[in-house]
């Protein structure tokens, strides 16, 4: 099945499947029912100290992309939970960034439909 990013702020779709919050914060301004999320995962995010450290700076990002990676192969009960997931249903990892193109979900993305 598909496995989609989508900003948590755009409205939720039937097309989004289960919708899998993947930010370690909640984010801001929106209640539980709004953002219709079906399972929060804080420990896929990259962790406090990277986040802090990228910045949402573009020239950090492919820097970025490798140490995120690191942490998601040191986190496979994790990833798995999102691999079986992704097999019987559609799934949208949604994410607070304001940057579409360079963020945790799309890293997690191509992670995730490259490992078996």
């Amino acid at each position: 099945m598909p496995i989609k990013t989508k900003r948590i702020y755009e409205k939720p779709e039937k097309s989004d499947g289960a919708r899998v919050l993947i930010d370690r914060l909640w984010p801001r301004g929106l209640t539980k029912e709004k953002a219709k999320i079906d399972l929060w995962l804080r420990d896929i995010a990259p962790s406090s100290g990277l986040r802090k450290w990228f910045g949402h700076d573009p020239a950090k990002w492919p820097e970025f992309e490798e140490r995120y990676i690191k942490e998601l192969k040191n986190n496979k009960e994790i990833t798995d939970i999102l691999k079986k997931r992704a097999k019987k249903e559609t799934l949208t990892l949604v994410y607070g960034a304001k940057d579409q193109e360079r963020n945790d979900a799309v890293v997690l993305k191509n992670f995730l439909n490259k490992t078996p």
